[in-house]
């Protein structure tokens, strides 16, 4: 279920992972310094517009801040753009390592 809980420790999960303070985060955002760390303390909750804000800092899309399956948007939107570049056969070569790999 998403609610107020899922964004707080989604935003704090994908900001580490990104490797920068909640502080300097704030500050990028032309925020206050606590304004993350408030939000990671489900004191409070951004506005839309400042979600977007918050997406195009992480780089990622609202609908990666919200699939939770994926663990590491990053990595995933990384193997997407590289897989973009491949041709039929070599996508087709990574599907069948892909297979292999989860059996």
């Amino acid at each position: 279920m998403i609610d107020a809980d899922f964004i707080a420790e989604r935003i704090a999960m994908l900001r580490t992972k990104k490797n920068v303070s909640a502080r300097d985060m704030s500050l990028s955002l032309g925020q206050s310094q606590s304004y993350i760390n408030n939000i990671e303390n489900k004191k409070s909750l951004p506005s839309m517009q400042m979600f977007i804000y918050i997406c195009d800092f992480l780089d990622i899309t609202p609908k990666d801040f919200f699939t939770e399956d994926v663990a590491d948007p990053f990595l995933m939107n990384e193997v997407v753009d590289l897989l973009k570049t491949l041709s039929k056969k070599q996508l087709e070569t990574i599907i069948d390592v892909a297979k292999e790999m989860k059996k």
